[in-house]
């Protein structure tokens, strides 16, 4: 399953927003430097998913706000 997530590093509060079935907002308090924040996007949808975080992998987006996220069975 494949998901539309729109990243907001650095929030004051940890948070996901479902908008519809595959587009998500995830704010996490990480910095967007040396990967911090995509790691903790990760971790946060695998909870939220209930999923392990190996089970996630970011295809498109690494660098960018708007990423998609592949979530593996």
């Amino acid at each position: 399953m494949k998901i539309s997530v729109y990243a907001k590093p650095k929030s004051h509060k940890e948070y996901i927003k479902q908008v519809d079935e595959n587009h998500y907002i995830v704010a996490v308090k990480e910095p967007p430097a040396e990967g911090y924040a995509n790691r903790a996007i990760i971790k946060a949808l695998a909870d939220f998913f209930q999923k392990s975080p190996s089970q996630l992998e970011i295809i498109s987006g690494e660098t960018s706000k708007n990423k998609i996220i592949e979530i593996y069975e």
